[in-house]
């Protein structure tokens, strides 16, 4: 019978090893709610306040791109495959801007949300209930978010146009208030009362 060597340390010459370090740790090289220097031309102060706002714009964008997941798994009715299909695309787009939004943040030297918890804690979107609802109730809650998060926007995307933050002004235009905008307006279409066959 052969007996399997097990290595407990085969360090090279140089310290280094190919066996992995397990169950590190160590202290967060940056805090939450801190920029570190970066050489963009914007001051730490204006780097502080947008990214405090994004990182609020992060989690309510989070919560949009759930409830629409939860909206495609649980929708139900006789427009089932549209909104099937229609909650599904919603989710991949609101899952584009989340990363604009958290690679952003990065990009002033902030750190961006990540967790459901701490995003739980941050939205200022209601939650729904673990339960289905109603297609009607679904667009509804959705409409909802969607009306939280362009407020935001356009708030925002004047003060970084006030601080000169061009970059985050160009995002939240041309990528997250056009999105949303859109999303408002094929939501809306479906909560119209109109006669099926006969008008």
């Amino acid at each position: 019978m052969t007996k399997t060597k097990i290595f407990t340390s085969n360090r090279t010459h140089d310290g280094f090893s190919a066996q992995p370090h397990f169950h590190q740790s160590a202290p967060e090289i940056q805090a939450y709610g801190t920029v570190y220097l970066v050489p963009i031309e914007l001051e730490e102060p204006v780097r502080l306040e947008m990214t405090e706002q994004l990182n609020l714009l992060l989690a309510d964008t989070m919560t949009m791109r759930d409830l629409y997941k939860k909206s495609h798994w649980q929708t139900s009715g006789p427009t089932f495959y549209q909104l099937h299909l229609l909650f599904d695309k919603h989710f991949d787009e609101q899952s584009e801007l989340i990363d604009a939004i958290a690679e952003r943040i990065q990009m002033l030297g902030g750190v961006s949300l990540a967790m459901a918890a701490d995003v739980a804690e941050t939205t200022r979107i209601k939650r729904p209930p673990r339960g289905r609802e109603a297609a009607p109730v679904q667009i509804s809650r959705l409409l909802d978010g969607h009306q939280i998060v362009i407020g935001h926007v356009r708030e925002l995307a004047k003060r970084a146009s006030e601080l000169g933050d061009d970059g985050t002004n160009d995002l939240l235009v041309s990528q997250l208030l056009r999105t949303n905008e859109m999303h408002v307006w094929f939501l809306s279409e479906h909560l119209v009362n109109m006669r099926q066959v006969e008008a």
